[in-house]
């Protein structure tokens, strides 16, 4: 039986906040109670309660959802699975199980130290498997072993029939597999509650891992050299990173807002089979910026770092106190557990963010209109942001899994979120003014068609937006869901809504329609 905590329980105020302070917006848009369910009979049963007494359900696992999918459910009920966190498979037929609630930091661990394997998923270790793996799973090592949805074999879910009857399915490539194939990337809650993930088999973890990091101070940039630093991170990747013996290199351009004083790169590699005997790839990487004159940062364990963000590490110093120019890879090596799984995990705060997938390098028109909105200025606004630009491609981008998978985005060798965090609501206004003009300017040039101005409408320079960084703006254009699924793949996704979710009982603003 789930716990239930009403608005009345004074647990109620702490349980309610997802990882996004901005949301649930209003107490007028909160759901009316909290049930935590530590098992997936706890998951039918509560849902079926909730079914027929005509209250939705959301769902959540970590808390982590960038919109308000979740906690905009006025009067409605939560379902909370965070509980739902084991990792024993026995008597599944399958060789690992990963419940929804299971955090990627503790999944890893376990993977790890039990098996010696790993999911190629995310670098955020306080986010839930839930709706992290519904979505896709990218992660510092799916350039090398592909997203974690394409190593899923099987997936326990509770749906809602025609007539309002709970039904609990176990769905893999024999059953039901139009439905096993929506849950593999689609996002979470939108045709049941995910109860279990199943995999028969997953990728051996790195022995290794090298890693290196860049600055590029604010202070001596000017628009040319800034243009300089994109190209060369984005020509490398439409070109180079193509290459198999690449593919153990995650990389991250993290380009600040001029207030955050620089901006950085920074790299993390193992060969192939998951050493670090050979390091000419990340040598090579760090090569093609000499020109651009980076500076060094101190090496240093990622240990510390919440994600791969390079550019927060104290630089190395010259007698006179002056930074050292670049002219070596400074590298730290360490075991792969020890660079990638003993990370921390973020703090809340009110949020945006946006994204956009590139199949090719970055235009000398976008460079400039990322530099003038990375240098804008608005008087007693604070616009520290980032815009995160991900190395993509190697191993993902089989084009074959496009069909297997509800992820159609095969053929991008760039992923970029942009990202704005602070505290205080009175800046909502300025921070999301200053976000929205920031898309809307990049995605309005010569690249994009009159009909899709504003957005990164799939076409031979992009490939649309990933929907576990969804951004609620996009509900503006009637093609929306073409951006985040295409458009053959969104028809597939309606059907099977209709088919499992007849009554829509799992809707929010940017759910599948049918």
């Amino acid at each position: 039986m789930s716990t239930s905590v009403s608005r009345q329980d004074p647990r109620f105020l702490t349980l309610r906040k997802g990882n996004n302070l901005r949301w649930p917006a209003s107490e007028a848009e909160s759901f009316g109670r909290i049930e935590i369910c530590q098992s997936a009979d706890d998951v039918a049963e509560t849902l079926q309660k909730a079914v027929s007494a005509g209250l939705r359900p959301t769902i959540r696992s970590g808390g982590h959802c960038y919109e308000d999918f979740v906690c905009n459910n006025p009067g409605g009920v939560l379902l909370d699975v965070s509980l739902l966190n084991g990792m024993d498979a026995t008597g599944s037929g399958h060789t690992y199980k990963i419940g929804p609630g299971a955090r990627l930091g503790d999944a890893y661990t376990r993977l790890y130290k039990e098996n010696d394997v790993t999911l190629p998923g995310g670098s955020c270790y306080g986010v839930a498997a839930g709706g992290h793996i519904s979505g896709g799973g990218y992660g510092v090592l799916s350039r090398l072993h592909g997203l974690t949805i394409d190593w899923l074999s099987a997936v326990d879910i509770v749906t809602v029939d025609a007539s309002g009857k709970v039904v609990s399915r176990r769905v893999d490539r024999d059953h039901e597999p139009d439905l096993f194939r929506a849950c593999r990337g689609a996002g979470g809650n939108n045709f049941g509650v995910i109860t279990a993930y199943y995999f028969d088999k997953l990728p051996p973890a790195p022995k290794q891992v090298a890693s290196v990091s860049m600055s590029f101070p604010w202070e001596d940039m000017t628009p040319e050299r800034f243009e300089t630093i994109l190209s060369t991170y984005g020509h490398y990747h439409e070109t180079r990173a193509k290459d198999p013996d690449t593919w153990g290199m995650f990389t991250f351009l993290g380009l600040s807002h001029r207030s955050s004083g620089r901006i950085g790169i920074s790299a993390q590699f193992c060969n192939p089979d998951g050493t670090c005997n050979d390091l000419a790839p990340l040598r090579e990487f760090v090569e093609i910026f000499k020109p651009c004159k980076p500076l060094v940062a101190e090496p240093q364990r990622m240990e510390s770092r919440h994600s791969p963000q390079a550019g927060n590490a104290p630089l190395r110093k010259n007698p006179d106190g002056t930074p050292i120019v670049c002219t070596d890879a400074h590298m730290s090596l360490s075991s792969w557990y020890d660079a990638n799984v003993r990370g921390g995990i973020g703090g809340g705060a009110r949020a945006k963010y946006k994204s956009c997938y590139m199949k090719k390098n970055f235009t000398s028109a976008e460079a400039r209109n990322i530099y003038k909105h990375l240098t804008r200025e608005i008087p007693g606004a604070d616009l520290s942001g980032i815009l995160a630009v991900d190395s993509y491609g190697g191993a993902v981008n089989r084009p074959e899994l496009a069909n297997e998978t509800s992820v159609s985005q095969r053929a991008s060798v760039m992923k970029l979120q942009f990202q704005s965090y602070w505290q205080n609501p009175a800046d909502d206004a300025v921070r999301l003014e200053w976000m929205k003009d920031f898309y809307r300017d990049l995605y309005s040039g010569p690249d994009v068609d009159e009909q899709h101005k504003g957005t990164p409408y799939p076409n031979q320079q992009y490939e649309g937006c990933y929907i576990n960084y969804p951004d609620a703006d996009m509900l503006a254009y009637p093609f929306w869901p073409q951006l985040y699924y295409g458009e053959q793949l969104y028809s597939f996704l309606q059907g099977v809504k209709r088919r499992y979710d007849p009554n829509n009982i799992f809707h929010f603003s940017m759910s599948i329609r049918a």
